[in-house]
């Protein structure tokens, strides 16, 4: 996870926590987190990016539709993610 943009890890984050969401519906979850618009020309590449490091499995809905889902590896990373994260979050 740690050679991903932060934009790759947000993706990331909105598949693992929907279920099979088609490109669109990343694109709809990533726009309102951010406030602006996210064109395709970004938003493909860097799923094809995840999709690439195994972090996320494609597969298609019907001719036109992708859906992404988070695969195991993509969970393991996230759950390292974390774990880095909590040791400079104090309560």
């Amino acid at each position: 996870m740690d050679d991903l943009t932060g934009f790759q890890r947000d993706l990331l984050y909105v598949i693992a926590g929907a279920d099979q969401p088609s490109g669109q519906d990343v694109k709809d979850e990533v726009e309102t987190y951010y406030n602006s618009e996210i064109n395709h020309g970004r938003l493909y590449p860097n799923l094809d990016t995840l999709v690439n490091k195994d972090l996320v499995e494609k597969g298609q809905l019907d001719r036109r539709t992708n859906y992404y889902e988070i695969s195991d590896h993509g969970r393991q990373a996230i759950e390292q993610r974390r774990e880095w994260e909590q040791q400079y979050i104090t309560d």
